[in-house]
Order: C-alpha cells, then structure tokens, then sequence
C-alpha cells in the first residue's frame, strides 16, 4: 500500500521497518538519498521475500543536485544550460560519484 512518510507524524525508520514486514518489495521514491543510513534498515530490506520476480528494491532519487545549485544559477549571469546527451551523461557520473563518495567516508554506523 503507498505510503508518504514527512518525518513530522512519524519516524521514517521505524515506520519502514513496520511496512517491510508485511511487504513482499519497496518500491521508494526519496528526494535526498545517503548511503550510511542504508544499515538501519538492510536487515529488514533483506528479510522481503519478492513474490513476483522483480528486484526487492526500486529506488527513485529525485534530488541529486546539491542544495545550494538553485542559488548559484539564480545568481549566474550565464543562462542554464540546456539538457542534451552529454549533461545527462554528466549529471548521472556526477550522481553516481556522490554516493560512492558517501562509501568512503567510513563503515556505515548501525
């Protein structure tokens, strides 16, 4: 059943440690995404039991430009650029290097 969880009724890990429970795959659609809190809930995430052959996990991470990039361009007398093949490109690599730095910062705590 879709869930939205704001973090202002109800804790985001524990609210998710109850849904995966009864869930047989989390399909989660999160404006920022950290790896280092991925161990609060890999224990649950690994007891689902898929029921229909798909990946147990789909992720959608919709805020991969860091926080302060709307302030920059508003303030840039250069235009945005525009959206081609090649800033795509650029974009998923700069994406993909941000979660593997966040790898690096040490062994997640659990």
């Amino acid at each position: 059943m879709p869930r939205i969880f704001d973090n202002i009724d109800e804790h985001l890990n524990s609210a998710l440690r109850e849904s995966l429970a009864t869930s047989y795959r989390l399909d989660a659609c999160v404006g920022y995404f950290n790896l280092r809190g991925w161990s609060q809930l890999a224990d649950s995430v690994d007891a689902v039991q898929p029921q229909d052959g798909k990946p147990k996990v789909r992720l959608l991470i919709g805020m991969a430009k860091h926080p302060d990039s709307d302030l920059r361009r508003a303030l840039s007398a250069r235009p945005a650029p525009s959206m081609d093949t090649q800033t795509a490109a650029r974009l998923k690599k700069s994406a993909l290097a941000d979660l593997r730095r966040q790898l690096t910062y040490g062994v997640p705590a659990s």
